[in-house]
């Protein structure tokens, strides 16, 4: 048992009513946002390199807070990928607003219609924090997707990304922040240590914080700049995420092996 999250459900307990009466507020203030649109897209080059890239996972995978997918997380990790290394990339979207990791594995990966892919990229995490998911429920879905996505794609490595930064959302208040943004760094600290012992799996263990991509990024605004509605990130903010993404995808072990070959 993780003596953290241990402690952080005897410390919780008593806020749990408390949560819930917050979280009705913040759902009804919160404005319901579609999900972006045209989840597939092609980046071409003159090249006869085409990465294929397939994305699955909850609502910031499903471009929630932007209209297109060209505008959200995937677009602009596949057009940083394809103007940083000069190749094409073909992108496909399968993710749900709300899904946790149990769903998406029940749910979407059946749905996948490829049968070949170069990069799976995976995000999860917020909503099985929501959920108040343990983080051995949690490691044991990721598994069982993992093992799901290597039946069907064996050679394709598969990339998780960043956990949600729930401490920085402003629509929360600071009970749900310290509750649900400690559980999603421990969901985070289970997941580095389950893919650290796989072959061809990856996390991006990099906490995202508005004051690291401001300085990173040289970004002016406040902090409403980086969110659509308190909760899903902006168009700049998917566009941050997603070029940070991309570069820590191209300098994984795995994509210059792919680099090489292709």
């Amino acid at each position: 048992m993780n003596i953290k999250y241990l402690f952080g459900t005897l410390v919780s307990i008593p806020l749990l009513p408390l949560l819930y009466i917050q979280g009705k507020k913040i759902r009804k203030k919160t404005p319901k946002l579609p999900e972006a649109s045209k989840p597939n897209g092609y980046f071409k080059k003159n090249t006869e390199k085409t990465l294929k890239i397939i994305a699955i996972g909850e609502s910031t995978i499903a471009g929630v807070g932007v209209d297109f997918h060209k505008n959200g997380f995937i677009g602009a990790l596949a057009k940083e990928i394809s103007d940083t290394k000069n190749i094409s990339v073909l992108w496909k979207v399968y993710a749900k607003s709300g899904y946790t990791a149990k769903l998406v594995r029940k749910r979407l990966v059946p749905k996948i219609q490829e049968t070949n892919a170069d990069a799976i990229v995976i995000g999860l995490g917020g909503n099985d924090a929501f959920k108040l998911n343990s983080p051995n429920l949690w490691i044991f879905h990721i598994n069982l997707l993992i093992k799901d996505l290597k039946r069907k794609f064996p050679k394709t490595p598969i990339y998780f990304t960043n956990m949600p930064p729930i401490k920085e959302f402003p629509a929360f208040t600071r009970t749900i922040k310290f509750v649900i943004g400690n559980l999603v760094e421990i969901l985070g600290k289970r997941l580095n240590k389950k893919v650290s012992k796989k072959n061809n799996v990856y996390y991006n263990e990099e906490t995202v914080t508005l004051k690291t991509w401001k300085e990173k990024f040289n970004i002016d605004g406040d902090i409403a700049t980086f969110f659509s509605d308190g909760i899903h990130p902006s168009k700049l903010s998917y566009q941050i995420w997603g070029k940070d993404m991309a570069q820590f995808i191209i300098n994984t072990r795995s994509f210059k092996k792919w680099m090489q070959k292709n």
